[in-house]
Order: C-alpha cells, then structure tokens, then sequence
C-alpha cells in the first residue's frame, strides 16, 4: 500500500475527520457510484444507518449534516463550511433531498438518519450503512463503509483487508517501519523529507508538490487566522467560550502571561495557535486534517512556532516539517491507528504529537537519527490517552489537549536534538505499543462518550 503526504494532510472542514470528513467522503461515494451504475433516477428513497461511535457520538460529531450533504454531491475539501448549517436547515424543512444536486427524493431525518448508540459494525467502530429504495420499496443497491480514522474512508471489503486503503502504486524508498526509514536513509545518503519527496513524485510533478504542500500551510495559516478573528459560544449546547480572541489581544498587549515567565513566552504563542485551530475545527470551519480533526492544532502550532520563532525558518523548512511529519504518520496509520474509535486519544493527539516533533527537528536541521527519537519522545508520553469528549463533542478535553500536545512536541523535539539519536526505546516498539494498548483499551475511552470525563464532569 502506498500512502502519500496530501492523503495524511487533508484540507477538510470540522469538527471530526472519522465523523465528518470521512462520512462526507463515504456518502459522496456513495452517490456517485449511484449515478455510474445509471441508478440515480430509480432511487425514491434513501436511508443512512450509523454505527458504533458514529452512532455514539455522530450528533456532536456533525455527522448527520455531513452525511447528507455528501449525498448531495459535496465533498471536504471543496465545500464551504458556511453552507452546511443553512443548506441542512432547508432539507429539514422541506423533507427533500437532492442527490448529488440532481435528483431530488424525498428525506425525513428522523427516519431516514439512524444512529445506533450501542450496536457497531465488524471490523471498526466508525461504521455506516447506505441503502436506497425504488418507488416500491424494492432495495436498488446497499454499502458498508467504514471510516478508519483521519478522513481515510474503505468499503467493506477493503476493512477486511485489514481496513487499509487500497492504492498499489510501486515507490522508489518503501518503508513500513522507523527502521526501514532509517536504513534507506543510511543507504541513499537522504533524509526523511527527502525520501518522502521521492516517493511522491509517482503522483506528482516536483513543483506540484511544492504548491500543494505549501497550499496545506497556507490553509493552516488562515485557519489560525480565523479562530484568533472568530468570538462567542462553540455550538453544541456545553457552552464553551472560544478564547483565542481574547488570548491573542492579551498576548500582543505583553501582559499578564509575563508575570508567570518572560523566558517561556513563545509557549503563550503556540498555545495560542493550537487553541485557535481547534475552536475553528470545534465550530465547523475549514482546516486540515493533520492527521485528525481532533488533532488538527499540533501541526499548525508547532509550525507557526517554527517559522515564527526560529532563526533561519523559510518555505524550505516547512516542506522539510510537512514531509517528514507526513512519514511519521504513515508509520502510524499503517502500524497501528490514527482513530480515537479504535485505540483512544493516543492515536490522535500522540500521533499528531510525534508528527510535529520530528517535523520540527527536521526543518531545524536534525537528523533521521535524532527525527525518529524526538517522534519517539512525543509519543511515549501519550501511551494510554483515552478518547473522553463531553456530550459527543470535539471541545472538551480536545482543545486544551492540543495546546499541551503542541508544545510537548516542542519539547521533544529539543531533547532529541540535543542528543545524538541514540535512545533507548524504538519508535516502532512505542508503535507497537500504542495499537497494544489501544486494543486493550476498553470501549468507554474510544470516542463513544460513555466514559472517562464525559460521564464524570458532574461529579468533578
């Protein structure tokens, strides 16, 4: 299987890429394979079933809207985040629903939208069903699909292929483990970034992959943007308050955040970064999935730390940052997982963690060695992070959670670079350990809000 950087840092919309942006993906899919086999006109009825989390939690997630607006011919990475309320309003209201914006069936939500809290699907947690009828109630065609984590969407028979997405394409520099990465580097006298770059010319003309790695940050950027601008309630119904307006006008006015330590004054800066992102994400706006909505602020945190704070920073390094971070999280989505559903908040906001530490100390110019260590570092002290969000909703604990994330990989990413590369636990055993513990993990800690938090917040 071969996976590229633009598929583990997708442009999507919040606030959940296992419960938006991959439910989007598989209900566009849907509708389109629809049309292909020349059904679209017979369909007089459409029904969705969710299961597991998606179920679970899919109502927070904004799962429902997604859904049907995949339906309608609408895709993540295209899709304008202002739309979604409005447009799911109208088809409330009307009781129709437009097929991929051309052929219009009748939709009752209540109905025809089931979430099955407490019954899952083989093979993953995040698991839906689609199925449409003609004028006679005869089934026309049904699908199962599953999405596994950062927006990454696999039918039923790719998830009993191990839930991989199918793509054959032969690499120049194949790697599966930290230790294959290592020994090529070692072999071709490369680095990560520049392996990564290598492979990616099978998809890509190298000045394409340039303007599309660089169109990521710059999305990145207007994503910070928009949450320091945005202010008021996240939706949902917990109230929360955004705070990165507030932060970022405190922080420009240097006040109180001195009086806690001068020195360590970039951190208010990156907490700042991560906390804008994910209220955007928290309130459906446009981001990336790096490699998960729920994580979507460490990446862009640690970056704008990067290009903000260190001398020398420039467009070389974040392709530098980008590249390697996006290896990184291919050793986890393909050794282990990057869904909350299915190992907890460690294969989120840890993978996301070990992604920017080794993005950082390759873009500051460290090594394979000293880049496998600092991925290692961000990830071991996130082994066993449970996946608790009150009320189903991507805000509490996930926004904070990326702050501290964000600047742990900061941390790891310095104590990596002050040593050598030699260390004494693998990132491929931490790996390993992370899918271990995740599927001991019980079911309560992975995104079903039945446990953890989400159930103590009143006692606390």
């Amino acid at each position: 299987m071969a996976i590229s950087l633009f598929d583990m840092l997708k442009i999507g919309i919040g606030p959940s890429s296992s419960h938006t942006v991959g439910p989007m993906l598989a209900a566009y899919r849907f509708a389109t394979g629809l049309k292909a086999a020349e059904l679209l006109s017979q369909v007089a009825r459409v029904e969705v079933q969710l299961f597991g989390s998606l179920g679970a939690t899919g109502k927070g997630h904004g799962t429902g809207p997604a859904v049907i607006l995949g339906l309608e011919g609408h895709k993540p990475e295209r899709i304008d985040p202002a739309i979604v309320a409005p447009r799911r309003k109208e088809i409330l209201d009307t009781q129709r629903l437009a097929l991929l914006g051309e052929h219009e069936v009748p939709f009752h939500e209540r109905q025809d939208l089931i979430y099955h809290k407490r019954k899952s699907l083989p093979y993953h947690p995040n698991g839906m069903s689609f199925t449409v009828f003609d004028e006679n109630g005869h089934v026309i065609r049904e699908q199962t699909y599953y999405s596994v984590g950062g927006g990454f969407v696999v039918n039923e028979d790719a998830a009993g292929a191990d839930r991989i997405v199918e793509d054959s394409t032969s690499l120049p520099y194949k790697f599966k483990t930290a230790a294959d990465l290592l020994r090529l580097c070692r072999e071709h006298g490369m680095s990560i970034a520049e392996i990564m770059f290598a492979n990616e010319q099978v998809w890509r003309p190298q000045e394409e992959i340039r303007k599309g790695i660089l169109d990521i940050w710059q999305v990145m950027r207007e994503c910070v943007q928009n949450g320091i601008r945005n202010e008021g309630i996240l939706p949902g119904g917990l109230k929360v308050r955004r705070r990165a307006a507030a932060l970022y006008q405190s922080l420009k006015a240097h006040d109180r955040q001195d009086l806690i330590s001068p020195s360590l004054s970039a951190l208010d800066w990156v907490n700042l970064y991560a906390l804008a992102v994910n209220e955007e994400n928290a309130a459906g706006g446009r981001m990336v999935t790096a490699p998960t909505n729920g994580a979507a602020g460490i990446i862009p945190a640690v970056l704008h730390y990067y290009v903000e704070f260190c001398p020398g920073a420039d467009d070389d390094g974040v392709i530098r940052f980008l590249l390697t971070a996006a290896a990184i999280g291919i050793l986890f989505k393909e050794n282990a997982s990057i869904s909350g559903a299915e190992v907890g908040c460690q294969g989120e906001v840890g993978s996301a963690c070990a992604m920017a530490a080794a993005g950082l100390t390759a873009a500051t110019g460290g090594t394979p060695e000293q880049i496998e260590n600092a991925a290692e570092i961000g990830m071991e002290h996130h082994l066993g992070l449970t996946c608790d969000p009150i009320g189903g909703l991507v805000q509490v604990p996930c926004i904070e959670r990326n702050a501290i994330a964000a600047v742990k990989a900061i941390n790891a990413a310095i104590m990596a670079s002050r040593g050598n590369g030699e260390h004494f636990v693998s990132l491929d055993k931490v790996i390993r350990t992370m899918r271990q513990t995740g599927a001991d993990m019980l079911d309560k800690y992975k995104e079903t809000s039945r446990g953890g938090l989400a159930v103590n917040i009143i006692e606390c």
